[in-house]
């Protein structure tokens, strides 16, 4: 499980800075105005997602599908409390039910066993 937990924290790092990387263009000017610049963070991202996925990979047992999941899982819900914070886009009834679904992947992952 310790394994797990640390994998999930480097996703939601990796998750948080890829939007920051991609929707910075529309809260800063510099964002938008350098997005080679802004492409560099690409690298520390690749290692984020690297190292989250060999946690989690180990904490599964080696199993490769658990951390696509969890992932992707946390990725929805990172994109949609994001959003909400910085763009004021409410949570409609659909796109709730997307990240109780989210959670519900992750909760199926990490604790189904």
């Amino acid at each position: 499980m310790k394994n797990i937990l640390i994998g999930m924290l480097f996703f939601l790092l990796a998750q948080g800075t890829t939007w920051f990387q991609m929707q910075g263009q529309f809260i800063w000017e510099f964002f938008k105005k350098n997005p080679l610049i802004i492409s560099l963070l690409g690298i520390p991202i690749s290692y984020l997602f690297i190292m989250a996925t060999k946690y989690t990979v180990e904490g599964s047992d080696g199993l490769l599908w658990p951390s696509r999941f969890i992932g992707f899982g946390i990725g929805i819900i990172v994109y949609g409390i994001l959003v909400s914070v910085y763009f004021n886009e409410g949570i409609n009834p659909k796109t709730l039910i997307s990240l109780l679904l989210s959670i519900i992947i992750i909760c199926i992952q990490v604790l189904w066993k």
